[in-house]
């Protein structure tokens, strides 16, 4: 199978989802593709906190409005009621990073008064061997590399923000898509027009802060598979774990959207009954909060592998 390489140009570059946007390369199922991109902020390298920071380059408005992502990529074959299998291959992280928190209103920030004043930031330095992280202030921590954003744009004319995760994927924002897992998306539309970006070299459940530690990524390795299966909404494949994801302004609701999925996927896997599935989750499956701050709520219900041996999927 073929494989290509993108990356970061003024011609590349997009920050919203639009189905009416041109595809910047068109490669067939089975084909790979690495992309080397920028951290969200559309930032050339790194500042000093509280500094101006340099951009990549200018950004055109409102197109550019969100996160600096990479595509869209047309697949051919890819279709309304098919399936969308990306397989991350490969994950390596810049040299450097960002994180931050407060100086703006949002419902956390309001709640936990932190909105006033000015924001806080971290400049991070990145071993990628080591995948520890160091800020300017000295704080040391364990990386845990992943790509926030993988999606495609709903069937829907004009702009659509990068903020939200859809049913089509967008900012998932889930620490547990690391190297080795396989993302499963709904198609969209025709084509699939798939983009990515937003590097994450560490952030916990929640993303509590808006900003996880944002940094750019040397290479993100993603092959691309069509599959004749229809799907409502998101699920992945990690090395160890089953996952269902669900997303919804009401929390609560993004939970049974997540459960409803991973009950399907139970079925689909071991031929249980649905109230044995229920059952069997309530032992087994864990759901967990992906985000709270992008308007859109994610939660992610997993299954570990582990916890039913015997069973092959």
């Amino acid at each position: 199978m073929a494989r290509y390489s993108l990356r970061p140009e003024r011609s590349t570059l997009h920050g919203s989802f639009s189905k009416e946007f041109a595809p910047i390369l068109t490669i067939q199922s089975g084909d790979t593709v690495q992309f080397e991109t920028l951290d969200a902020g559309w930032n050339a390298g790194p500042f000093q906190p509280g500094m101006p920071r340099e951009k990549f380059c200018e950004r055109e408005l409102p197109r550019d409005r969100g996160h600096a992502m990479i595509g869209p990529i047309f697949i051919e074959g890819a279709r309304p009621g098919k399936t969308l299998a990306i397989q991350i291959n490969d994950l390596q992280i810049g040299t450097w990073g960002w994180s931050s928190a407060g100086g703006f209103e949002s419902v956390i920030n309001k709640r936990l008064g932190l909105h006033e004043g000015p924001e806080f930031e971290l400049v991070w330095t990145l071993d990628r061997a080591t995948l520890t992280g160091t800020s300017h202030l000295g704080h040391k921590i364990p990386l845990n590399p992943f790509l926030g954003l993988l999606g495609m744009p709903p069937d829907e004319e004009g702009y659509h923000p990068t903020h939200p995760p859809r049913f089509c994927g967008g900012n998932i924002d889930c620490k547990e898509l690391v190297p080795g897992s396989t993302l499963y998306l709904p198609i969209p539309v025709e084509g699939g027009l798939f983009s990515c970006g937003d590097g994450h070299a560490a952030q916990g459940d929640g993303e509590v802060a808006s900003p996880a530690l944002e940094c750019p990524m040397e290479l993100v390795d993603l092959t691309f598979h069509v599959l004749d299966q229809k799907l409502a909404f998101p699920r992945a494949e990690t090395p160890t774990s089953w996952i269902a994801f669900g997303f919804h302004e009401d929390v609560h609701e993004a939970a049974m959207i997540a459960l409803e999925g991973m009950l399907d996927w139970m079925q689909e896997l071991f031929g249980f009954e649905r109230k044995e599935a229920m059952t069997l989750s309530s032992l087994l499956v864990d759901l967990r909060i992906t985000q709270l701050v992008n308007g859109v709520r994610g939660v992610h219900a997993i299954l570990e592998k582990s916890k039913l041996p015997g069973k092959e999927a």
